[in-house]
């Protein structure tokens, strides 16, 4: 995700997800169906500021960003709610979502990588599978309802954003070799648009003593633009129909402002981190392939960071300028098409809402309008939240109903028309190892209708991840009564200060210290003998869960 620079040089706050690279082998997959609507058909390429398919059709692309397979667990998060991942396309594309924009890291696509944090009962079909035969299906499914897919290599590891393309581990050579390796794993499958080249280069350093990227600066171990080119043409060069998404800088020098050393010289107005191309109309990025580049900002609402411009006593009248010196003129200008890759928010603050509201009305609606991803479909993003709800089912109508104007469906994808539900606000779901505060959601398990297990009930724990403020387990709950459980529900303690952070194979709640796993909808029923492992992560120092029960009975 997103950090900003701030305006006027001040340091700036937050950023989220991503993860994957390196391996190789073509894989056949299904190609995006042809379509006189929604995404069009065959390969996209640009003209002008617009985006058009094969036939000259102009294309919108109205899509969102699932994010996942950047971080630890190299795959999408929400795979292990209850909701199994085809049911969450669906409702992407039933919502109007056309595109998918995929963050991903290096470390999730190098041979020998596990994919993690995937609820074997609801998805099956993924057990055993690798980050890269995830991403083949759900590419496959996506394609198969008429949407579109970007990648985004958002990280070089897990580990977290860099300022740079490469690090020392994770070399240029690397990064554009692994580019490579997925252009021709997806030759031929027109699902699969293009290449978002690196996610968000940014500022790092105070200058004069820049060291972070830089746009037009000519040195070619900090020019973003530069880099952009190098790998945008070695894509072209075995993908020659991928469109090339780059994303801005945050500051053109590369450097932080010195806001206290008095030398006007080094202070310069920066954006939001990816945000900033104010230079790329004097300093273009060059492409071998004519037509394949767009542009790629990003944008973000008070609540990844309060800028000054929201404190403006015009606002929202002075956002529309902000937005043309930065990213907007390229497309008003006719000289690229914007795809606005990221851009969120929490709806916390009333400032926020109208930020969205005036950002949608800025793109501009039908075919024509600017091109998006939101950020994001995962309701985990610490600052922004998603659409999707923390039961990663129902949506979030307050957001949905700002972007629904704007939406284009893609052809197969169903109506434009909103999901009718607004599940009650909850606590983020946050999987291992995010760093978000906790928040202790208020109890929503009902007490169980089902009699307690006659014969009574065993427990048995194991811890199977810890990091820094936080750990994973499983526990392991057997019924030794004699008579069917409908529902069950398991209840636990843990010590003052242990939060639960996400679960899977039961929908977890907490009250005080108290922990609820109610019986989920698709497995309600607990056998005479049989067992039911409730996973969880959880905030706070590691701890096993004590005086568990079973329907009131402890075990």
């Amino acid at each position: 995700m997103h950090r900003p620079s701030a305006l006027g040089g001040a340091l700036a706050a937050l950023a989220t997800a991503a993860a994957g690279v390196l391996v190789a082998a073509a894989v056949s997959t299904t190609p995006a169906a042809a379509a006189t609507g929604g995404t069009g058909t065959g390969y996209l390429h640009t003209s002008g500021n617009k985006i058009v398919d094969s036939t000259g059709a102009t294309v919108r692309l109205t899509g969102i960003n699932w994010f996942g397979m950047e971080t630890d667990n190299k795959t999408f998060h929400g795979l292990w709610s209850s909701n199994p991942w085809r049911g969450q396309l669906d409702t992407m594309a039933q919502l109007g979502y056309n595109t998918l924009r995929i963050p991903y890291s290096n470390d999730a696509i190098k041979s020998g990588a596990t994919a993690t944090g995937i609820n074997d009962f609801v998805n099956p079909d993924l057990v055993g599978l690798s980050p890269l035969q995830i991403l083949d299906k759900v590419i496959d499914y996506a394609g198969s309802k008429g949407m579109r897919v970007i990648l985004d290599r958002h990280r070089p590891t897990a580990a977290g954003q860099t300022a740079l393309w490469y690090t020392s581990s994770v070399t240029e050579a690397t990064w554009i070799n692994d580019w490579k390796m997925l252009a021709q794993r997806y030759a031929g499958n027109t699902t699969v648009i293009g290449a978002d080249l690196h996610n968000e280069p940014h500022a790092e350093g105070t200058n004069p003593a820049a060291k972070g990227s830089c746009w037009g600066c000519g040195d070619t171990n900090r020019d973003w633009r530069l880099a952009a080119e190098r790998a945008g043409n070695a894509i072209l060069g075995v993908q020659p129909n991928w469109l090339i998404f780059v994303e801005g800088v945050s500051c053109p020098s590369g450097g932080e402002s010195n806001i206290w050393d008095g030398d006007p010289s080094n202070d310069e107005d920066c954006g939001w981190w990816g945000g900033n191309l104010t230079k790329a109309k004097d300093f273009p990025v060059r492409l071998n392939v004519a037509n394949r580049l767009v542009y790629s900002p990003h944008e973000y609402a008070t609540s990844v960071y309060h800028q000054a411009w929201f404190d403006d006593p015009t606002y929202p009248a002075n956002m529309p300028a902000i937005w043309d010196k930065y990213w907007g003129y390229l497309y008003k200008q006719n000289i690229a098409p914007i795809m606005m890759g990221e851009f969120g928010t929490t709806l916390q603050d009333p400032k926020d809402k109208v930020w969205l509201q005036n950002l949608m009305a800025y793109t501009g609606t039908g075919v024509n309008g600017m091109s998006f991803t939101y950020w994001s479909w995962n309701p985990n993003s610490g600052d922004t939240g998603g659409i999707a709800n923390d039961d990663w089912t129902t949506i979030n109508q307050a957001k949905q109903s700002i972007l629904q104007p704007y939406l284009i469906a893609p052809v197969g994808g169903g109506t434009t028309s909103p999901s009718p539900t607004l599940s009650p606000t909850g606590r983020p779901t946050t999987p291992p190892p995010t760093t978000a505060p906790p928040t202790t959601p208020p109890p929503t398990s009902q007490p169980p209708t089902s009699p307690p297990p006659a014969g009574g009930c065993s427990a048995t724990y194991k811890q199977t991840n810890s990091w820094q403020g936080g750990f994973q387990g499983e526990l392991t709950v057997k019924n030794n009564g004699t008579g069917t459980l409908n529902p069950w529900s398991v209840t636990w303690t843990w010590p003052s200060g242990v939060t639960v952070g996400s679960g899977w194979n039961a929908t977890v709640t907490q009250s005080g210290t108290t922990v609820t796993a109610a019986a989920p909808d698709w497995a309600r029923t607990l056998a005479p003998g049989a067992s039911v492992v409730i996973g969880f992560t959880a905030n706070g120092t590691a701890a096993a869960p004590a005086s568990v029960k079973l329907n009131g009975t402890a075990c």
